[in-house]
């Protein structure tokens, strides 16, 4: 019976939320920003990934202190 009514409620909700969405709607200059993110955020590693990688590298002279530490943990 728990299960019949928990199915019923999910159910109701799915239907409800499907019905409320279909009558929301969006000023036009909402999805222009709303594409415009998305397109930033899809090219980001294209636009902004040579600076980030340039950031993130080790220097050389903490190289040589990582390889002493990765030859401890593979023995």
């Amino acid at each position: 019976m728990r299960v019949w009514l928990a199915c019923f409620l999910v159910l109701f909700g799915v239907v409800e939320l499907f019905d409320w969405v279909q009558k929301f709607s969006l000023p036009l200059p909402i999805y222009i920003l709303g594409g415009a993110f998305l397109a930033v955020a899809s090219n980001y590693d294209k636009f902004f990934g040579s600076y980030v990688s340039d950031v993130t590298r080790v220097a050389p002279s903490a190289q040589p202190q990582l390889d002493q530490e990765n030859n401890r943990s593979v023995r």
